[in-house]
């Protein structure tokens, strides 16, 4: 692991369609590009993402999805953060800002919603990948968002059923996210708030396999708290944006590329037979399952994303396409 990396140069991606996505670069300006899709959906990217880089061999590249960290509008401020919000907007700011910063190919690293996302743009833009290192691997599709809300909740029945019982009389249950997300849309901030809370609590519950939860720090900053609320349940009620084979049916799109999966097999926040299915549908994919029950990566989770970014820096590693 290495310190955090001080960026060299910030930048704003004006989309055209109402958002400004903050970016920054750090690193050795020259370096193997990497492009850091952090999770949530609405976690932002901190500079704990570039412990995992050698700065003097990786450009990183941080990049605020829509709605959140530094990117305006910002989905704590306002609902408009949701509009021209999906996964297709996402795909499409990466690609406009690989464009903008002369990168022909890079290195995609992510965590959670980070894995989906990354594996969207991969499947989309296979040519402009170089490698894929992913943990907490999740795609993000019906059965997946079903297992983290009602699954888990007949392992957790007392807080799911507080999840259930902050949403009104009438309300969809068989898509708790949805309904949530409409709570979390009210011009009550009030009503929001009472949401955002709902929703988090359910967030720590599952973060945590066993004994007391323990309450993530950043739920205590109301802004954050909604943003990632509203962002979450946004893409989750939606099931990504995505169709249920947008990914898995187009895997021989990305059979050439090299990619390291990382799982805690406890994880419980998705099932782990997602990252054992996308293993096995990628010849050059390697899946690590840690003995760990944490959703992020753990000890052995770092040390193994960390050689793997190691090994990937430097030539591109891709199959000969041409052949």
């Amino acid at each position: 692991m290495h310190a955090a990396h001080e960026p060299f140069e910030t930048g704003t991606l004006v989309t055209g369609d109402g958002h400004e996505v903050h970016w920054e670069r750090s690193g050795r300006p020259d370096g193997t590009p990497l492009l850091v899709v952090h999770g949530g959906p609405g976690s932002g990217a901190s500079p704990w993402w570039t412990t995992f880089c050698d700065p003097q061999r990786y450009r990183v590249v941080l990049v605020d999805q829509r709605g959140a960290g530094r990117s305006r509008p910002h989905a704590g401020d306002t609902p408009e953060a949701l509009r021209h919000n999906t996964t297709a907007h996402l795909v499409a700011d990466f690609e406009q800002l690989r464009e903008q910063l002369g990168i022909d190919a890079w290195v995609l690293f992510g965590g959670s919603w980070g894995s989906t996302l990354s594996l969207a743009y991969a499947v989309q833009h296979p040519e402009r990948v170089r490698a894929l290192v992913l943990w907490a691997v999740v795609t993000t599709r019906r059965h997946e968002v079903d297992w983290l809300t009602h699954t888990m909740g007949q392992v957790y029945p007392a807080e799911f059923d507080a999840l259930l019982a902050s949403l009104p009389a009438g309300a969809d249950r068989g898509n708790v996210p949805l309904a949530v997300n409409r709570l979390l849309l009210d011009d009550d901030p009030v009503v929001a708030d009472a949401a955002a809370r709902a929703w988090c609590a359910w967030e720590d519950r599952l973060a945590t396999l066993a004994g007391a939860v323990r309450p993530s720090p950043r739920y205590a900053d109301p802004r954050f708290r909604l943003g990632f609320a509203r962002l979450v349940t946004h893409y989750f009620g939606h099931h990504a944006f995505l169709a249920g084979d947008a990914i898995t049916g187009h895997l021989d799109r990305i059979a050439e590329i090299p990619a390291v999966l990382v799982r805690g097999r406890l994880d419980i926040a998705s099932p782990l037979r997602v990252a054992h299915e996308l293993a096995q549908g990628l010849p050059l994919a390697e899946l690590h399952v840690v003995e760990d029950d944490l959703h992020g990566p753990g000890i052995e989770g770092e040390r193994l994303i960390a050689e793997a970014l190691d090994r990937f820096a430097g030539p591109d590693r891709r199959a000969d396409r041409a052949g």
